[in-house]
Parts: C-alpha cells; structure tokens; sequence
C-alpha cells in the first residue's frame, strides 16, 4: 500500500440536486486522513474523468438520489475505462438492493446506501483503493 494521502474525487453526476449526503461523506473521509477534492452538483463524465486525471485520484465517490444510477453510473464506469484510468468508482446514495448486482456487473467498485456508518464508509473506500492498488 502507497503511503502517500489518499485522493478521492467526489461529485454529483447530472441534474440530482439533493447534496447534503455527499457533503456528510467529503467530511467522514477528510476525518479519516483523506484528501477530498469536491466537485459540486451538475458534473458530467468529462469534468469527473478530468478532474481525476488532473488529481491524480485513488477513488471516484458519485452520490445519486434520482433513480439514474442505472444510467449514469455505467456511463461513468465506461467514461473512467475510456479514459485509460484503473480508478475504482464508489456509488452513494438511494440504490435499491436489487440494482447492486448489475452495478458491480457494470463495473462499480462498491455501492453504499442511506445510512451507511462512517467507518463503513472509509473501510468501503479504503478496501475499493487495496483492491486496486493489488490488481
């Protein structure tokens, strides 16, 4: 394991206007040593991809809360695989348990739901990181 701060990209992707979770995690994860790099609501594929080129990210973090992660997160999944990244892509918000499986299918590195503890939410990251760093 990389002894240097854990860079993580967090965004909402599309129009999901609903940001108060995605900012509860930015804070869990800077608690936990980590260096959090925002981008804000209405991102695209584009300025996530580039914003972790740019960073240098170890993790991509998307909150969704508008049934479009069926849609959007594949998109995102694809975008990151495009762009020649092995950055693994952490989903966050309301997923009903039986989308997860064609989420992790369509390439998403781990799903959280509401409610989830903060050391969930770090080990969740940290693991998605290992799993990476040892492929």
């Amino acid at each position: 394991m990389s002894d240097h701060q854990r860079r993580v990209i967090l965004a909402k992707l599309g129009l999901d206007g609903h940001d108060r979770g995605i900012k509860v995690v930015a804070r869990i994860l800077r608690d936990a040593g980590m260096e959090v790099i925002y981008l804000g609501l209405r991102q695209t594929t584009a300025s996530i991809v580039a914003a972790a080129e740019e960073e240098d990210a170890d993790a991509i973090g998307l909150s969704m809360h508008n049934a479009g992660h069926l849609t959007l997160g594949p998109k995102m999944a694809e975008a990151i695989t495009a762009a020649g990244l092995d950055i693994p892509l952490i989903i966050g918000g309301i997923v009903p348990d039986e989308d997860v499986e064609e989420l992790m299918n369509a390439g998403i590195a781990a799903v959280l739901g509401p409610g989830a503890a903060a050391e969930e939410v770090v080990a969740t990251v940290q693991d998605a990181i290992s799993a990476r760093d040892k492929a």
